[in-house]
């Protein structure tokens, strides 16, 4: 036992004198003082030993054990001493060298456009009210005139997330939240997320941003709808605006128009923005249809109102002559640090 001891030291002491590195060090520990080290198995022998022999050789053992052990504390000291000189002098820092240049934080193109618009309508004597994105089925549709057989759920492809709640189509889910909970007058706007089942294009995505409007007071009329809106669009735009109105339908509107601006890229001459007509499609509106008034409680034989709804991707597109609305979900830095 005892020669088993001298030659398992001396073969220890060979082997460290040749490792390299702190790890090979570590490894060469974990063999000789493992669980399955030749150490231990001189622990498992020792229970063969004559019994007046075992003291004497245990402590044997015990102190190759604490010799081995401080043989490896010692080599890997050395070790990491090196490493560590080592590093430092591969990492030392140039201190005269000019430091690097950090990057404030800024807006997204979207956010700052939508903070615009609300402090513009805000000063215009709006005030801001937000919706749940995941909504029943009433609030979205059918409270605001959309019948369940009604062909306009065709026109905004939904996503449901079972019979009766949905990710919601637009903003006008927060109209009738809003008519439950206040009296007349009513002036706000509700900035939000909208989501829509569509095929991701350059000209569509699955959820993109709106910003509602609803007017509901005595004697409201289309006068104080256009007034309105052309006051916006030049405060928006900074210049004197030309809006025209179309005939359009909405099943929550009646009757119902869609906005159109003189095209700010080529002052109405036509050209690829405005696909060549000096026109631009910015809002669809209307005075609120008397059913959503009944249905947001509020007696429309005695008020009235207005509601319109624009795209915030829309309004960057004709702002920044961006080409594909894609862009701003993507988080490209090449693209977003142009802002």
């Amino acid at each position: 036992m005892q020669e088993k001891i001298g030659v398992l030291r001396q073969q220890f002491k060979t082997e460290l004198s040749t490792v390299k590195e702190s790890k090979d060090v570590e490894q060469l520990k974990i063999r000789f003082l493992g669980k399955k080290g030749p150490v231990q198995d001189l622990m498992n022998a020792l229970r063969e030993s004559p019994s007046d022999q075992r003291p004497f050789l245990g402590k044997q053992i015990n102190d190759l054990k604490t010799e081995l052990s401080e043989l490896c504390d010692k080599a890997l000291g050395s070790f990491h001493e090196a490493e560590l000189a080592h590093r430092i002098a591969d990492e030392k820092i140039d201190v005269t060298l000019p430091g690097r240049r950090r990057f404030m934080g800024r807006k997204h193109p979207l956010t700052a456009l939508l903070d615009e618009i609300i402090e513009i309508l805000s000063g215009m004597g709006f005030s801001v009210q937000y919706g749940p994105d995941i909504d029943s089925d009433w609030y979205n549709y059918e409270g605001l005139n959309f019948p369940h057989d009604h062909p306009a759920r065709e026109m905004q492809d939904t996503f449901y997330i079972d019979a009766k709640m949905l990710l919601r189509s637009h903003t006008s889910n927060t109209q009738l939240r809003v008519m439950e909970k206040n009296s007349p007058p009513i002036r706000i706007i509700a900035p939000g997320t909208v989501y829509r089942n569509e095929n991701i294009s350059a000209r569509s995505h699955v959820f993109f941003h709106q910003v509602e409007g609803l007017y509901v007071d005595k004697n409201v009329s289309f006068a104080d709808l256009f007034a309105t809106m052309e006051e916006f669009w030049n405060k928006l735009l900074r210049k004197k605006v030309e809006t025209r109105f179309r005939p359009s339908y909405f099943p929550f509107v009646e009757p119902g128009l869609e906005i159109d601006i003189r095209c700010t890229n080529c002052d109405g001459k036509g050209c690829r923005i405005c696909k060549e007509s000096g026109w631009l499609e910015v809002a669809g509106a209307g005075m609120v249809h008397p059913e959503v008034l009944k249905n947001g409680g509020i007696d429309p034989e005695v008020y009235s109102g207005y509601a319109w709804g624009m795209g915030i991707e829309r309004l960057a597109l004709l702002r920044y002559n961006i080409n594909d609305i894609r862009l701003f979900a993507e988080n490209d830095f090449r693209f977003l640090s142009q802002f």
